[in-house]
């Protein structure tokens, strides 16, 4: 694989003195035997798995309160081109766009422009949903994903919209949608709550809402090649995005839609995402400019929803901890790109890494740098099970790949695990390369492992589609309806082979 290490590896920093690539140390100081160990071990481990992973690209930068600690790139920009990949290029950060949104938020409620408790209909008087219960979502309950909102279904990376009447022109669309559950009732990640929000900032503030991220947060945090606008990052600094298709491939469309710009949207580098998490880890200013008020971290940081066993919602930011330590993050994912943000704000660090190919699992390696800031062995970067089984599949058969599966999940040291998710994509992968019936072997593997999730059998069912089987179709799609009987998607997938959901 072909890997780059940016000329500026390593800068000297407090706590660690950090020294690397052959670069010069700051004259009158010796880096310590220890911090020479931690860097080695972070870029040792990152070239370990980019290479056994065998992602195009991967970027990653980890920082303190005022230094870079450490930057570093593997790879190529594009499997096309083969040009080096480096820390200062530009990835797609998906739903890590979420926490700048939140700071947009927080900055109107500091300038009295915004009540996080009002009705969202009082800044959006034309936003509603097919449910009366929607007029009782605030912007707390958007920003916590507790409003009761579904998900976007399509983000139409195949058709953007580019103009300035994208954001109103969503909000308008989703008239139609059904709610999950009532206000603050119970949390459900939405990304059209945030695509919403995105309106709210721009009627408020009386600017695009890209406009007003440029201007009010990113060029303040000289995050100068940083944009929600696609259009105006520079092409020279541009990755390109991967998708899974038998190994990963050149993806046919860049995820971009003005439409989502507030949920997904920003395009970064590590070395610019690195001047974000110093600004956040010293709550709320870097480099003598301030974005936020101190006391503001108390609203972003403070759990206002509780979204699973072991991590809470802030105010966009996601809440756990580990080891005794607060952790406080975010990870993206969208079409060809995966993102990772982690800070440690009690331990004064944090961490930021970006991959051009979305099968990447790129929380995996962000925890993987948490161990080694840590002082802590971190676990060894394995290929997925999924990726596995499927090479087993096409190299010996269905039955061996579920004999093999059977063999993983017995051994208790093997420490792998696999989600629903995982085969999907792998499915998914086929359909898009016209391996109709391979395509539905592994859905229909993946309702064997996974029965309980709606998802797998809506997948099952379209796939049955596209093999002419209508039947098999409509009884996959009752099946997922069966366990939630809310999934949208099998529901519209039952109207278009005219079959009634009432």
């Amino acid at each position: 694989m072909k890997r780059r290490i940016a000329a500026a590896l390593c800068t000297l920093a407090l706590p660690l003195l950090l020294s690397c690539g052959g670069q010069p140390t700051v004259e009158g100081t010796s880096p310590s035997e220890g911090a020479l160990d931690v860097t080695e071990r972070i870029e040792a481990y990152l070239s370990d798995a980019a290479e056994v992973l065998g992602v195009p690209g991967l970027a990653a930068a980890v920082v303190d309160v005022d230094a870079m600690l450490y930057s570093g790139a593997f790879g190529v920009r594009s499997l096309e081109s083969g040009d080096p990949l480096g820390p200062e290029n530009l990835f797609h950060m998906a739903s890590v766009s979420k926490p700048f949104v939140a700071t947009a938020i927080v900055q109107l409620v500091e300038q009295g422009k915004i009540d996080l408790d009002a009705p969202v209909t009082e800044y959006l008087p034309y936003f509603k949903l097919d449910d009366d219960r929607y007029r009782g979502i605030t912007i707390r309950h958007m920003l916590d994903h507790s409003s009761g909102m579904p998900d976007v279904e399509d983000y139409e990376w195949d058709k953007p919209q580019f103009d300035e009447g994208a954001a109103e022109r969503y909000v308008r669309s989703i008239a139609t949608k059904e709610m999950i559950f009532a206000p603050g009732e119970d949390t459900r990640y939405s990304n059209m709550a945030f695509d919403t929000l995105g309106d709210v900032i721009a009627k408020v503030s009386g600017m695009s809402f890209d406009d007003y991220m440029k201007t009010r947060i990113l060029d303040p945090l000289e995050m100068t090649d940083s944009n929600f606008l696609y259009a105006e990052t520079s092409e020279a600094l541009r990755t390109t995005p991967h998708v899974w298709n038998m190994g990963p491939v050149v993806s046919s469309v860049y995820p971009y839609n003005r439409r989502h710009a507030p949920s997904s949207t920003l395009n970064s580098s590590v070395l610019e995402m690195a001047h974000w998490i110093q600004a956040n880890l010293r709550r709320g200013e870097r480099s003598g400019t301030r974005i936020l008020n101190t006391e503001s971290y108390d609203l972003l940081w403070t759990p206002s929803s509780q979204f699973n066993e072991t991590s809470s919602v802030g105010l966009s930011w996601f809440l756990e901890d580990y080891e005794g330590r607060r952790l406080v993050g975010h990870g993206g994912g969208d079409t060809g790109y995966v993102s990772y943000i982690l800070l440690v704000p009690d331990e004064g660090f944090g961490i930021v890494l970006a991959s051009n190919y979305d099968q990447t699992p790129i929380r995996d390696i962000g925890f993987g740098l948490l161990d080694i800031m840590l002082g802590r062995e971190p676990e060894p970067i394995r290929r997925s099970i999924a990726h596995e089984l499927f090479d087993v599949y096409t190299s010996a058969g269905l039955e061996a790949a579920k004999h093999r599966y059977a063999q993983i999940e017995a051994d208790e040291s093997d420490g792998r695990t696999l989600g629903a998710g995982a085969l999907n994509r792998m499915g998914y992968g086929l359909l898009a390369s016209g391996n109709v019936q391979k395509a539905i072997n592994i859905f229909e593997f993946n309702t064997d492992l996974f029965p309980d999730v709606a998802n797998v059998w809506d997948s099952l069912a379209e796939a049955s589609v596209k093999a002419g089987d209508k039947q098999g179709a409509i009884e996959y799609y009752h099946k997922a309806l069966e366990i939630d009987p809310n999934f949208s998607s099998s529901r519209r997938g039952l109207q278009m082979l005219g079959v009634s959901t009432d």
